[in-house]
């Protein structure tokens, strides 16, 4: 993002988070505004490290105050993990209401380390601060107390543990630096590095470019560092604002680096792009932001992926931005309890909790939530049970293809008084196949329901209720990807005191 640039032009006006189609799938994250998204692959797990911009702007410009995680395993179903970090993360040398910028975490030796943002506290210059956490949806804390770095343009941190072991820290705004961390993640050594280049257009002054992708650019922000076939790769935001996205390489992570090329054009409604590409399961993605989620812009950016090859000498294509986004790598299990925080395309819902354990709320007559390619199988399920917690009545709707299709099941909620509580129903008719599962609700009021998790059965409920197939809150646990497995000790999950915690 550009922390010093201000553009009133920009929409300004009131979210209204939904999305534009059920077929359309950027972006991937529908109840929050999501810039800046940091991807990490950790085993069979995609985690989506973003921050948030909030619904109302200050002033017009970026409102930023906490950061957020995803996570997947099919890169379709996105399950919200919580909001593990916010300014007051960082009160003892940072500005706590705003400025919360970005970042990018990475694992080492079981700990996690969340290289953030944030305005230096009484000074109008940024500083970059590091949290640690023994899983990734925290509890994080601020063990230095103080930045890493800090200064003019000192910004978008990026983060890279080289085959040797050791760790570089790049970052930078029209300028970039990097600088070597020491084995605990958390100080420096050997004080900061401007990175060098062959190609003076590379990183140097604004010098224009031509946007069919030819020419030199120079670097913006939004630096994106990592190694591939013995190759250092460099993304970031280049050619001044409207930023495009490219990149350089280099044999050796200190450089010279070398411009290779554009690797996208201008996000759609967003004067800003950052992201940055990975490889998950054998498939090469790039993730960034843009300004079209319903009510954004320039200021209220949504996270985006792509998928693409990469050339056979390790280039990187030109990629187009796309509406339609990626395909599903593996299928849901609705056999197995799923979390109601695990969503494909949702409107008007909005996913609430932490590392204890998260939810769905904000529910309100018409909404809906999409979870994307269920495997009913082929004898199919009879029966479903949702865990909610509520103080009045309300009703949740099955549907399967579309969330105007046919009803199959219909779940009458009664209040629980606030406390969770499974609700039951026989389905109109077996559900076979793969399939998009549309959850719909009808109710009054602002929130009918607070909803945690659902699960399918493949007996009637007369059937269930003798041979019980369903395992309880406390004792189910999940997969790090959010989509539920049937032994703890198969993901690393373990139950303590009925909390849900990532080893």
């Amino acid at each position: 993002m550009i922390p010093f640039i201000r553009n009133s032009a920009f929409g300004t006006c009131i979210a209204v988070l939904s999305c534009l189609t059920a077929m359309a799938q950027n972006p991937v994250i529908c109840d929050r505004y999501t810039p800046d998204p940091a991807p990490y692959v950790h085993g069979d797990t995609l985690y989506l490290f973003v921050d948030h911009d909030e619904d109302v702007t200050q002033n017009g410009y970026f409102t930023m105050k906490d950061w957020l995680l995803y996570s997947t395993v099919d890169m379709v179903n996105w399950t919200y993990r919580g909001t593990p970090l916010t300014g007051e993360t960082f009160k003892a040398w940072a500005k706590t209401d705003n400025d919360c910028w970005a970042s990018q975490c990475i694992e080492r030796n079981g700990k996690w380390y969340w290289y953030c943002t944030a305005t230096i506290k009484g000074e109008a210059y940024p500083g970059i601060g590091v949290a640690v956490a023994n899983n990734p949806a925290g509890p994080y804390v601020d063990p230095i107390k103080k930045p890493l770095v800090k200064g003019w343009f000192k910004i978008d941190p990026s983060v890279i543990i080289d085959d040797n072991g050791q760790a570089y820290l790049f970052y930078g705004n029209n300028m970039l630096w990097y600088t070597k961390l020491n084995k605990n993640m958390t100080s420096i050594t050997g004080g900061e590095k401007e990175v060098k280049t062959k190609d003076e257009n590379a990183f140097g002054p604004f010098k224009g470019y031509n946007d069919d992708g030819t020419g030199k650019t120079n670097f913006e922000e939004a630096s994106w560092i990592y190694k591939r076939d013995g190759k250092y790769y460099l993304e970031y935001a280049a050619g001044g604002v409207p930023e495009h996205w490219a990149y350089s390489t280099a044999d050796k992570i200190t450089g010279p680096w070398t411009y290779q090329g554009k690797v996208m054009g201008q996000a759609d409604g967003s004067f800003t792009i950052h992201g940055g590409s990975v490889e998950f399961k054998g498939h090469h993605y790039l993730f960034y932001h843009n300004g079209k989620l319903p009510g954004g812009g320039g200021y209220k950016r949504a996270t985006c992926v792509e998928e693409f090859t990469r050339n056979a000498d390790g280039s990187l294509p030109l990629i187009k931005a796309t509406t339609k986004g990626v395909n599903p790598l593996q299928n849901v299990d609705p056999y197995v309890r799923q979390e109601a925080e695990t969503i494909n395309q949702c409107q008007g819902v909005k996913c609430m909790g932490d590392y204890n354990g998260c939810y769905v709320t904000n529910i309100s007559n018409g909404d809906y939530i999409k979870v994307r390619s269920v495997d009913f199988g082929e004898a199919g399920a009879k029966s479903f049970t949702a865990r909610v917690r509520t103080k009045q009545k309300g009703t949740l709707f099955i549907r399967i293809g579309t969330k105007s299709a046919t009803i199959k099941g219909r779940v009458s909620i009664e209040s629980t008084d606030g406390e969770w509580q499974d609700f039951t129903c026989d389905l109109s008719s077996a559900i076979t196949g793969v399939r998009d599962l549309f959850f719909t609700f009808q109710g009054s009021g602002s929130s009918l329901f607070d909803f945690d998790s659902w699960q399918f059965s493949s007996e009637p409920t007369a059937v269930s209720a003798q041979h019980p197939n369903l395992q309880s809150k406390q004792s189910q646990a999940f997969s790090l990807g959010g989509q539920r497995v049937n032994s703890a000790s198969q993901k690393g999950i373990q139950i303590v005191d009925g909390k849900k915690i990532i080893k």
